[in-house]
């Protein structure tokens, strides 16, 4: 068995010699850098929340049923991503990050615009679609560029300060969703021409704007020098065909290194992919459940989640990187090791979430919940980072998110779906997030349970390797 943890390299070509020396950016250059990334990530989980945010209004005036409303928000957004996110993770692999991620962030920028200008559920539908090509770049690119960018003793601590572009715009999000939503509440529809803009597409328009920027800003990032691979790594095939490169793109050579390494990796990517189903269905469908359960509006729900996500995350971030510090210095397996553990927290807070009997302390459960998974972010990216070959590290990384990503997406149409025909009552959404919690979030905990040992024993055999490359 222990053979089964070493990856195999037939059909690709392996370097031979050791790796050169690498030159790491000044710390001005790494931490502007993470800088815009964050701003970039603001931007892309504030649409996300703001998004929700909208859920109930974009049902009343498309007409939409449960189902159609958990589709909307979920596989719509991932259709795409099937067909161009690995190819474009591939890009992360071979030109400068800066460009890709300005790419991307553009492409944000005009679909989340041209959602505001939408007149039927279909090219509402299409919005959510094209949303995904320009957000499947840029958690490769980011994930590649900051590993390259921050030596490996402090590349834990840029994954945490990542965070903060998840805990604005989680944070702002339902803040700023729920003014904007007041404020646009009363407005009547708009006609410009032949279009007709109901008030909270105008929200959509205002939230597109600043991507443009942002994408202005990587011009400005220094291009870091890429890390060079480890002796016998898998590399994908130069000088190849047309057709060859093709594939390469398509991510065959980064699929074949996961696999060949599948006690490692595929644990891993199962309890993603089942937790994200959770997580991501129980984000969209939170205001939802308090609409129905408690009778709160948005404005209510936009000012006391905001504010319950900014301290469950800080903690979050504390916890987390203050946890993982503490089992590295014991455990070669630790960043596994503490996700399983915070894994467990997000369980046990989720379900708790759902059965609390009152609004706020519904809301405070949900608390615990974004507290533990904000806390087991960091390692769980820093563990992908850690084993995965430099030289396919973005589609290595665009296939683990592509789990993240893809069942995600599906969390909201999955609980909407349950909602409608196994619960039947709208009254009783509740039910439905407790039979989705209760089920996939258990799973999800075993998953990453089995993935420490294998995953210890990786870091070991890298570790070998890189002070054999050290010392020759």
């Amino acid at each position: 068995m222990a053979g089964a943890s070493t990856p195999t390299t037939v059909g690709m070509e392996q370097l031979s010699t050791a790796p050169t020396s690498k030159l790491w950016p000044s710390q001005p250059a790494a931490y502007w850098a993470l800088f815009v990334i964050v701003l970039a990530t603001f931007l892309t989980f504030f649409d996300s929340v703001v998004f929700g945010m909208l859920a109930e209004r974009i049902k009343a005036d498309f007409g939409l049923s449960d189902s159609q409303l958990g589709f909307l928000a979920g596989p719509a957004s991932i259709i795409c991503y099937l067909f161009v996110g690995i190819p474009l993770a591939r890009l992360a692999d071979i030109f400068p990050r800066k460009y890709v991620l300005a790419g991307g962030v553009t492409v944000i920028g005009i679909v989340t615009c041209l959602g505001g200008l939408a007149q039927t559920f279909t090219q509402f539908v299409g919005t959510r679609v094209f949303l995904a090509a320009g957000g499947s770049a840029h958690a490769p690119s980011a994930y590649s560029l900051l590993a390259d960018a921050f030596p490996p003793k402090i590349l834990t601590r840029a994954f945490a300060l990542l965070q903060f572009g998840f805990i604005g715009g989680s944070t702002l999000g339902p803040f700023v969703g729920g003014l904007l939503i007041g404020i646009t509440a009363d407005w009547g529809p708009s006609h410009i021409g032949s279009l007709t803009i109901f008030g909270w597409q105008w929200i959509l328009i205002w939230t597109g704007l600043p991507a443009f920027l942002v994408a202005l800003l990587f011009f400005t990032i220094k291009e870091p020098q890429r890390m060079p691979p480890v002796e016998g790594a898998p590399l994908p095939p130069e000088n190849a065909s047309t057709g060859r490169n093709i594939i390469t793109f398509m991510g065959w050579d980064a699929a074949k290194a996961i696999h060949a390494n599948r006690r490692v990796y595929y644990p891993m990517f199962g309890a993603l992919a089942l937790s994200a189903i959770e997580t991501f269905g129980l984000a969209f469908w939170r205001v939802p459940f308090m609409i129905r359960t408690f009778g709160w509006n948005e404005v209510e729900i936009g000012a006391a989640l905001g504010m319950t996500i900014l301290v469950a995350s800080l903690l979050g971030l504390f916890l987390g990187g203050i946890f993982v510090e503490w089992l590295a210095k014991r455990h070669k397996d630790a960043n596994v090791r503490a996700a399983f553990i915070l894994f467990c927290g997000t369980t046990i807070s989720s379900i708790t979430a759902v059965l609390m009997p009152t609004g706020w302390g519904s809301m405070i459960a949900f608390g615990f919940a974004g507290m533990f998974g904000i806390a087991g972010a960091v390692p769980q990216n820093a563990a992908i980072q850690r084993v995965a070959p430099n030289a396919m590290r973005g589609q290595v990384t665009a296939f683990y998110l592509f789990m993240f990503t893809f069942f995600g997406a599906m969390g909201s149409f999955v609980i909407g779906l349950v909602a409608q025909y196994v619960i039947g009552d709208p009254a009783k959404l509740w039910q439905a997030l407790l039979i989705t919690a209760g089920t996939l979030l258990p799973l999800a905990t075993f998953l990453m349970f089995r993935a420490i040992k294998p995953y210890g024993e990786e870091v070991v055999r890298l570790e070998a390797l890189e002070r054999v490359a050290a010392t020759s």
